[in-house]
């Protein structure tokens, strides 16, 4: 999807011959289909050396999610809650430092820079992002005390928007898809970390096994009540809000400053580029719940809907896909 392309390691690229290989939405033959899960060819290297190699610490909170489901909010939201104790909302690095800068990837972020990144000295709580999937985290992560934070979107507005996403980063004489032509794709869950009930359902069923490492969040939940879903991320890192922050106003606040209109409106995440070569500013979209609806024809969004609930089965989740 990018431009930026870090040589492989010599197993790996060896490894990578034998790869089911499909077209990302963006047009380029990029995608490969690796512990189950489809990654973009850039980030290959940087998602293997992360699974391989990182080590948690049992203090660690981890951001995860599948691409464009609300992850730069979550990274706000959860960066305010876990370092309030260190910043005020009127003073918060958020005001001058873009979320997935304080709240770094682990994949397209550390390990893509270096394939075995000195984390030790960063302090406690360290938060980082990630997109693996659940079974694919290291097991550090899985066995270690830290947390998990997980944010997932309803499918039709999650694809949507990475679609969109893909499609501001036109490649060098690679034509654009339509997102009729990748349709085929979406609906066999080829897309970068897909198949989306995979990443969704892995993170699901930990978060029902084992509710005190995994918080299992919904967009459109965060979107209809804010105060309660920062009481659970608060609760749930073991800081809940006390009584006088609460008479404070200290949730509204951390409410108002890491709205998307606000983020979206501040001088640091209108210009600036990420080392990935995204601008900033992509990052923050619409925002929308049932947006989808401007994109994908009734029946597109129906099948769809029936192949993901399908792929579900009996899992006891759903989304909530209008406003």
């Amino acid at each position: 999807m990018f431009n930026q392309k870090p040589p492989m390691a010599e197993d790996l690229q060896e490894l990578v011959l034998n790869l089911p290989r499909e077209k990302n939405l963006d047009g380029t033959n990029s995608l490969y289909l690796f512990k189950g899960a489809w990654v973009s060819a850039y980030v290959l290297r940087a998602v293997d050396s992360f699974q391989r190699h990182f080590i948690a610490q049992d203090t660690d909170i981890i951001v995860a999610s599948m691409p464009k489901s609300g992850t730069t909010w979550l990274k706000a939201l959860t960066f305010s809650v876990a370092k309030r104790h260190l910043y005020d909302p009127r003073e918060s690095p958020l005001l001058t430092t873009p979320p997935h800068e304080l709240v770094p990837f682990f994949e397209t972020d550390l390990y893509m820079k270096d394939p075995h990144p000195n984390l030790e000295q960063l302090p406690p709580p360290r938060i980082f992002g990630c997109h693996s999937h659940f079974a694919n985290l290291p097991e550090s992560i899985r066995n270690s005390k830290c947390k998990v934070v997980y944010i997932c979107r309803n499918p039709l507005d999650q694809v949507v928007s990475f679609f969109q996403f893909t499609h501001q980063f036109k490649q060098d004489g690679t034509p654009l898809l339509s997102l009729d032509e990748c349709y085929e794709n979406i609906c066999r869950g080829v897309h970068s970390r897909g198949p989306f009930w995979d990443n969704v359902l892995g993170y699901w069923k930990a978060s029902l096994e084992r509710p005190d490492k995994v918080l299992f969040l919904k967009y459109e939940d965060l979107k209809e009540d804010i105060i309660s879903n920062l009481k659970k991320i608060a609760e749930f890192l073991g800081i809940p809000f006390t009584d006088k922050e609460e008479k404070e106003g200290v949730i509204e606040e951390i409410s108002r400053l890491c709205s998307l209109d606000n983020l979206r409106n501040l001088e640091v995440n209108k210009n600036g580029v990420r080392p990935s070569g995204a601008p900033n500013s992509s990052f923050f979209r619409k925002g929308e719940v049932g947006d989808w609806a401007n994109y994908l024809s009734p029946s597109m969004a129906e099948n769809y809907l029936k192949i993901v609930e399908e792929k579900l089965g009996g899992s006891g989740l759903t989304f909530k896909t209008s406003q």
